[in-house]
């Protein structure tokens, strides 16, 4: 059963680092941003899901009911509590993360026509200094782009 085990712990690292990676949204070269410059066409307010350490409640109850289940009988039976409180405790913390921690945040979606003349949308958290009509400055691309005033 200790191959098992070993297996078992190796297989959970390796996706507990895999979900650490970076998505890599950005077009760029890494450690370069390319600044466009426009002027903001409208601005419409809206909400982004939160994605705020997103499978933390997952990993951490996941722990906890591992942690919890190692404290259950020995031998085999030991092996089976542990492996069932770790499954118990990913799938409630999960759940009590969408429940009280992943609310959707106020947000605005900004329609800038692009010196060049090409209108780009970017959606980012509430800037209240940015109106309609304002030149700025549009810092990256896809979902790491952000206008800032010019």
């Amino acid at each position: 059963m200790k191959p098992l085990a070993r297996t078992l712990g190796a297989v959970a690292v390796a996706l507990g680092l895999a979900a650490c990676a970076s998505s890599g949204g950005s077009a760029a070269p890494a450690g370069e941003a390319e600044i466009r410059t426009g002027v903001i066409e409208q601005i419409t307010l809206t909400e982004v899901k939160s994605n705020h350490d997103q499978g933390l409640g997952a990993v951490l109850g996941g722990l906890a009911g591992a942690g919890i289940g190692s404290l259950i009988g020995a031998g085999t039976g030991r092996d089976v509590a542990i492996a069932a409180g770790a499954i118990a405790g990913a799938v409630g913390g999960n759940i009590a993360q969408q429940k009280y921690f992943d609310r959707p945040q106020p947000a605005q979606q900004i329609y800038v026509r692009l010196s060049s003349g090409v209108i780009v949308a970017v959606t980012q958290p509430v800037n209240p200094v940015l109106f309609t009509g304002q030149r700025v400055y549009v810092e990256g691309y896809g979902i790491d782009a952000r206008v800032l005033p010019r």
